[in-house]
Formats: C-alpha cells, structure tokens, sequence
C-alpha cells in the first residue's frame, strides 16, 4: 500500500487554491498532465486517467467493442471486478485455470476458447507478471483482444515491458492498496490511437463534444462517466514520481524475504520474469502447511482472501445482475459462465499458497529480522 504525504498535501493545496476542481474546465490541468506524464513512464502510446480500475477495465472493454453474444477468458484468481466488468458490457467471463505462478495458464487457455471468444483478460496478480510470451500468440493465433489487467502491478515489467503495454489495451489500478494511489483512481494505456478515442469516449458521457480532435463525430456512442477530479490528478502526479523508488524497496525487501525461506527450505513459487521479482507466494504441499504458515506475521493464506477468488463471486455464480431482463447469459444463448466447479486446480494451488508481505515502508534491519521469523 502507497502512503501519501506532505508533497500529495501541497500539490493538492494547488488546486484548491486555483479553485478549478473539474478536470475539463480551464485550470492546472493535473489529471490531463498526470496522463501525458504516465505515457511518457509506461512507454505507452496514450493514457486516460478514470475513477477506478474497474471503470478501467468496462472502458477497455467497450473500447475493443466487447459486448452481448461475446465470451471473454478471464483467470480464476483475480479481483472480481475482472469477470464483472466482462458482463457489465453484456459480455459472459469464461474461467481460465492459473499455474504455479498464479497467474493465467497458457495451456488451459487454449482449452477454453471457444468460437464466442472475443478477447482475454490476463491478469498480473501480487506483482507477478503473466507470461505473455505464451499468452500473447495464443490471442493472435484464436483472434482474440488483449486487455491486460495490471491492476495489482502498476510499474512492474515483464522482459522489459511495463505491465499493462504490452497486449492491445492495458489497465491500471490506483486504489488505496495498489503500487501508487490517489484513494480510488484508474488508467487505461493503450499504442492504439483508435481504441483510445473509443475508451475516452466511454468514460465521460459528453467528452466527444467538448474535445478537439475527434476523429469521427457520427461514430460517438453513449458513454458513462468514469472522470476524475483534479484534485485526483494532482495527487497521482506526486506518487507516480515516487512509484520507481518504492518499487526498488520493494523488490530488495522480496530479495531478503526469498533469500531466507529458500535457504530454509521453503517452497518459493516459480515466476514469469526471474528478473523482475516484486511478489512473494510461497506454495506448500498441503492445505494444512499453508494455514499454519499464514498464522505467522507477515504472511497470509491467498484461498482466505475473498472476492479474489471465484468461488466467492456470489452475484456471478447466482447469475443475479441489478435487473432480470439484463441477462449476459441469455444473450450469449447458451449456459457457459462460472460456475463453483469450473477450475478445481486454481482452487487446489490457492489453498496451498500463502502470499507473504514485502514490508516496503519497513527499515531493511527489521525486514531482515521478520524474515528469519518467518523461515524459523
């Protein structure tokens, strides 16, 4: 979790002193700064600043023109907001296994497309990217959209990419517990100039008429409003030049904790990119070896962290949306959806994996100390 202080104080005292609040009025334009300056950071083509990063992922998706009829793969082992986006769109989420790493299995991937497949959402969990060098011919291969969910991995790289750039269109998450936040907050990235005038479009309801530059007027379609404020902006303009120093501390502090639980022979799990380690889990041979190991401070068991894990996606499951008539399923003219069967080897590595604390903000002597508790 990012902490914020005096510099988020001052360069929100800014705006209130400025008094432009709302981002497409005339005043210190943060939000629209913030985006020119996280393009610039990620290596993406364009960025858009939204209120969270669901509001990311249902623009994403409306960008790539998912929607009723269209299946989309989505992993077991993620926020629920991943699969709820898919049918917030009219779309149905079709369950995809995860492997030792935690993150989407390539090969059960390809098990589960089917010719309503549309797009793939893979999802770099606990700062442990997916491995998109399996992922990403599979999608060309089958036809199919990437939107990448770096919600859990702002500024964390795979080969040398920053997560959330390197599929068609990527999501970012700015919530209280993500790599850097504004409280609630969200970004779509995106190389595709057309995708993003779609996924502008579909975050503010009247941004088309107001905005310069629009490449086609008739082709405008009804948005929402998924804006921020500027006082927003300001705060993400502070943290995103601190995000490459608290990613470092973080990395070095997984070094210490991986260090000394695999010299106590702990079993570490494996990782897409040994290079870009910012993720611990550690994956036991049994369920009881990881309850007994999430007792101990600083660690915890990944089954017991509840909406990120399937089975707990209750209103998804029951297939109950805010109105009967609205009904993905129906549309798609067929039963496919989740259900509490549907990927019993994510279940069985989620019940046996415990994540453990990087500690960021802790001194690197205490961090060192924690971690031969830990390994004890």
């Amino acid at each position: 979790m990012s902490r914020l202080g005096v510099r988020e104080w001052l360069a929100v005292g800014r705006v209130f002193a400025n008094g432009t609040l709302l981002r497409t009025d005339d005043g210190l334009h943060t939000c629209l700064n913030f985006e020119k300056e996280l393009a610039v950071y990620t290596g993406a083509g364009q960025a858009l600043a939204v209120s969270s990063g669901t509001a990311a992922l249902i623009c994403a998706l409306q960008a790539c023109g998912i929607g009723p009829g269209d299946e989309v793969l989505v992993p077991a082992y993620t926020w629920m907001a991943s699969a709820g986006a898919v049918l917030l769109v009219g779309a149905v989420p079709v369950l995809v296994e995860v492997d030792d790493t935690l993150c989407m299995d390539p090969d059960d991937l390809v098990a589960k497309i089917t010719p309503r497949c549309r797009a793939v959402i893979p999802v770099h969990m606990l700062n442990r990217p997916c491995d998109m060098e399996r992922i990403m011919p599979v999608a060309q291969q089958y036809g199919l959209q990437v939107i990448e969910d770096a919600c859990q991995a702002v500024g964390v790289r795979y080969k040398g990419r920053f997560c959330g750039t390197i599929g068609d269109i990527g999501t970012f998450s700015f919530n209280q517990h993500k790599n850097m936040t504004c409280g609630e907050g969200g970004a779509v990235l995106s190389n595709t100039s057309g995708l993003m005038a779609r996924a502008r479009n579909a975050h503010d309801m009247g941004i088309g008429f107001r905005t310069a530059g629009v490449p086609d007027r008739d082709a405008i379609f009804l948005g929402s409003n998924y804006r921020i404020s500027e006082i927003q902006g300001a705060i993400l303009r502070v943290q995103l030049k601190k995000l490459p120093r608290r990613l470092s501390k973080t990395r070095s502090r997984v070094a210490i904790l991986t260090k000394a639980l695999k010299k106590a022979g702990y079993p570490v799990a494996p990782h897409n990119d040994p290079d870009e380690v910012a993720g611990l889990v550690l994956t036991f041979d049994t369920e009881a070896e990881a309850v007994k190991f999430a007792a101990r401070r600083g660690a915890r068991r990944i089954f017991d962290n509840s909406k990120h894990v399937y089975t707990e996606w209750g209103p998804i499951l029951n297939r109950r949306m805010a109105h009967p008539g609205f009904s993905p399923w129906e549309w798609i003219g067929g039963s496919n959806g989740p259900a509490p069967d549907s990927c019993p080897k994510s279940l069985d590595l989620l019940r046996r994996s415990c994540a453990v604390n990087a500690m960021t903000d802790a001194p690197l002597p205490l961090v060192r100390y924690l971690a031969r508790k830990l390994a004890a």
